[in-house]
């Protein structure tokens, strides 16, 4: 009887915590705060800054710089303009390159944006370092960590006790976080599922295609990744989608994107 009410609480919280994901419309439950996220991950984030200072000169730092502010007002626009402005509120942005061969970026909750050096040789130029950066942003504005973590946290039964884990931060709140969003493992490698991923790619789209850059540089951005990778592994077994499946799905959502697109 104590499981089956516990199970109908946690389906009552799951319903009343469910919201739409911007652009794919898609329903999604995020039971954290997203405040408590940003808190938890700007605690993360100057924690990895202290191991990995962030390159403040040269041009390849003002390129990340430039290209986010571009990103960013985009975001804003787009949130503002289709009433998804509180999912970006409390964002305090930051970008920020650090030297590390690593073919990586990320963004936590909150907009604090790390690129890696060594994506830039991948990336090539300004059109697609907007891909990627729009579509680690759109991660975060997707609320797709919220996501993940909230349904880790019903998996270990704490859906239930939301409020004191967080306000506690217990030992297993910290693990789960950190599980989460990979830290510690590499910050950027959340273990995000195909759908977020694929998600991701849409929305990132749109966002870099609203800063002004061409949304085909996606195409080839990711035939270099592809080609980088090698990955023979199937698509099944993995959470990103393949190199395959990922492609064209960009090019069947290309239309889509490009009617945000107004060269500047």
């Amino acid at each position: 009887m104590k499981n089956k009410l516990l199970r109908v609480l946690i389906l009552l919280i799951a319903f009343t915590a469910c919201t739409k994901v911007p652009i794919t419309k898609r329903k999604q439950m995020n039971l954290l705060p997203e405040s408590e996220l940003i808190s938890m991950s700007l605690t993360s984030y100057h924690e990895f800054l202290s191991q990995h200072p962030a390159v403040l000169t040269g041009s390849e730092a003002g390129m990340v710089k430039n290209v986010g502010a571009k990103i960013q007002t985009a975001v804003t626009q787009y949130m503002n303009q289709n009433g998804f402005g509180s999912r970006i509120q409390g964002y305090k942005w930051e970008f920020n390159l650090v030297n590390s061969a690593e073919v990586n970026a990320w963004c936590m909750p909150g907009g604090k944006v790390v690129v890696y050096s060594g994506l830039l040789p991948v990336t090539m130029d300004e059109s697609s370092l907007a891909i990627v950066m729009g579509h680690e942003i759109a991660h975060a504005v997707a609320r797709h960590g919220n996501e993940r973590m909230s349904q880790m946290m019903i998996a270990v039964g704490l859906g239930m006790g939301l409020d004191v884990a967080l306000s506690k931060q217990s030992q297993q709140t910290r693990t789960i976080f950190m599980s989460a969003y990979a830290v510690g493992a590499g910050l950027g490698t959340l273990a995000y599922s195909r759908t977020h991923e694929s998600e991701a790619d849409k929305l990132g789209l749109v966002f870099a295609a609203m800063a002004g850059y061409d949304p085909n540089t996606a195409v080839a951005f990711w035939e270099r990744m592809a080609a980088k990778s090698g990955s023979k592994m199937p698509e099944i077994l993995s959470t990103h989608p393949s190199d395959r499946t990922r492609i064209a799905d960009i090019k069947a959502f290309m239309p889509q994107a490009m009617k945000y697109y107004h060269p500047r």
